[in-house]
């Protein structure tokens, strides 16, 4: 195991299985390089069965053996497991946290060491391979600990680098996103349903018409907005249904659930 680059993963959730999965598969590491310990034996034993990953007998024994140490586990368990590891915690460790709303202040104090700590809101559909994660450097985070960073989460999709500052938005936007579009693809299945549609022939029009929009979006060098405009025939059915939403103000709910989420992020980031 190269010391330089083997990765441990506190917690054996669905995220840390979704990055040891998509680190495997694309080659970045290998196998003998990964290990992860949970207070869930079932949960780990899953996971070394599934992937062939090391499984540490406790979080102190993942950090005595790991230089990059990758947080995966609730926001209000994070205090706990940092006081069980902080004795072991050396010059030459990495740290990477995904709680939510635990910010890189309270993880240094805990610590009570000067290293490098890296914050990351990913989100669900990480999965498979198509999240997006937004990354923010602590005060010791030099470029080649962000670049070991985005390595990990680039095996799960898409990475951004943004402030500390602004995970809060990050939280609201892409952390809460998926929410928001499943709740919308809910109401199109319904309203499918609604026009006479059967519900699976609805609820495979909406998945494909959202996964064909996205990619898109994505691969188009025009803007949303011109891409909005390319399906808008003048007196045409699109019109018609945008012309409601516009009407119903969607921009507006749409900017209000994303403030609100964001405030209730910054709640959250209080209370912890």
């Amino acid at each position: 195991m190269t010391e330089k680059r083997n990765a441990g993963f506190i917690g054996a959730g669905n995220m840390a299985t979704a990055m040891i999965k998509g680190l495997i598969e694309s080659g970045v590491y290998e196998k003998g390089q990964l290990g992860a310990s949970d207070k869930d034996l079932s949960a780990l034993k899953r996971m070394a069965e599934q992937f062939g990953v090391e499984s540490y007998g406790s979080n102190r024994d993942l950090v005595d053996q790991c230089s990059t140490v990758v947080l995966s586990i609730k926001p209000q368990n994070m205090k706990d497991v940092l006081d069980e590891v902080k004795d072991g915690i050396r010059d030459d460790h990495l740290i990477i946290s995904i709680a939510a709303g635990i910010p890189i202040k309270m993880i240094h104090d805990v610590l009570k060491r000067d290293i490098p700590i890296i914050r990351v809101m990913p989100n669900t559909p990480a999965l498979v391979q198509k999240g997006v994660s937004a990354l923010a450097a602590g005060q010791f985070a030099e470029p080649d600990h962000m670049a070991t960073a985005r390595t990990i989460f680039d095996a799960v999709g898409d990475t951004v680098e943004v402030e500390e500052a602004m995970m809060d938005a990050v939280t609201a936007l892409s952390g809460s996103g998926p929410g928001y579009i499943f709740r919308m693809m809910e109401c199109m299945v319904d309203a499918g349903v609604g026009v006479g549609l059967e519900r699976e022939t609805a609820l495979s029009l909406v998945i494909q018409t959202f996964l064909g929009a996205a990619h898109l979006a994505k691969s188009s060098e025009h803007p949303l907005s011109r891409l909005r405009e390319m399906v808008t025939s003048p007196g045409g059915t699109t019109e018609a249904g945008l012309g409601v939403l516009d009407k119903m103000g969607l921009k507006e709910t749409i900017g209000k659930a994303v403030v609100a989420a964001c405030n209730r992020s910054v709640e959250l980031g209080k209370n912890d």
